[in-house]
């Protein structure tokens, strides 16, 4: 029953994060970035990497936060309240780039990428709700 409360949201939050931000090492070849990134200069290829680096890394700092923190988080506190807000921020950005940047083309039609796509909306809906429940909570 932890699972259902706050809480357990938090804590299942994190360990998706985590979990995503490990999925960034494998990443490169899902996405078949060494044969597209091949004929690019290296500086477009080591700052491709670098940056899919520092975003999983970010996923992994961002899901320890509620993961290791949970009690703090719901405090009530200005820092851990801000700190909900601005994952909330973060992560619901990150819920509309998947409607409004992401072109259907790169999924429809084909199974996986579809699958990818619904999974990943599901994901940030459910993590940006997670976020939001939590801030409102810790203001009130």
């Amino acid at each position: 029953m932890h699972l259902l409360t706050l809480a357990g949201q938090l804590h299942l939050v994190g360990a998706a994060l985590i979990g995503m931000g490990l999925l960034h090492v494998i990443l490169p070849r899902i996405l078949g970035w060494p044969g597209d990134l091949g004929g690019t200069s290296l500086l477009t290829r080591q700052v491709s990497y670098a940056h899919l680096f520092f975003i999983g890394l970010t996923c992994v700092l961002l899901g320890a936060l509620p993961l290791a923190c949970t009690t703090e988080l719901l405090s009530g506190d200005r820092l851990p309240t801000v700190l909900l807000c601005g994952q909330t921020l973060f992560w619901g950005l990150r819920w509309i780039m998947e409607f409004a940047y992401f072109s259907p083309r790169l999924w429809r039609g084909h199974r996986l990428r579809t699958a990818g796509h619904v999974a990943l909306s599901v994901l940030w809906t459910w993590v940006t709700a997670v976020f939001a429940v939590a801030t409102v909570h810790a203001t009130g």
